[in-house]
């Protein structure tokens, strides 16, 4: 009974937009743990890289720091919408 009355509260129309933004939030929250588990330099999760000690592989931190999405975005402004923004801000006479 108390079950029922747990799924009327919260399987709504209502809520579906909270479960969703919830949803992505744990998803890019897992993607970055998972992509620092594996491709991060400095955490070493097996024995063998444990026992290495400190390594001094700066081309690797670079390769992790520099990441696709920040080579991306490097030269672009960081406005959301520069269009909008250039023609509101300096209108042509």
């Amino acid at each position: 009974m108390a079950s029922s009355s747990a799924l009327k509260r919260w399987l709504r129309p209502e809520v579906y937009p909270l479960f969703a933004a919830v949803g992505v939030a744990v998803g890019i929250c897992g993607m970055q743990l998972i992509r620092n588990i594996c491709t991060n330099p400095e955490v070493r999760v097996t024995k063998e890289n444990r026992a290495a000690g400190i390594l001094d592989n700066f081309a690797e931190g670079e390769k992790y720091s520099q990441h696709s999405v920040r080579k991306f975005v490097r030269g672009k402004s960081p406005e959301i919408m520069p269009r909008i923004n250039n023609f509101f801000t300096s209108p042509e006479n």
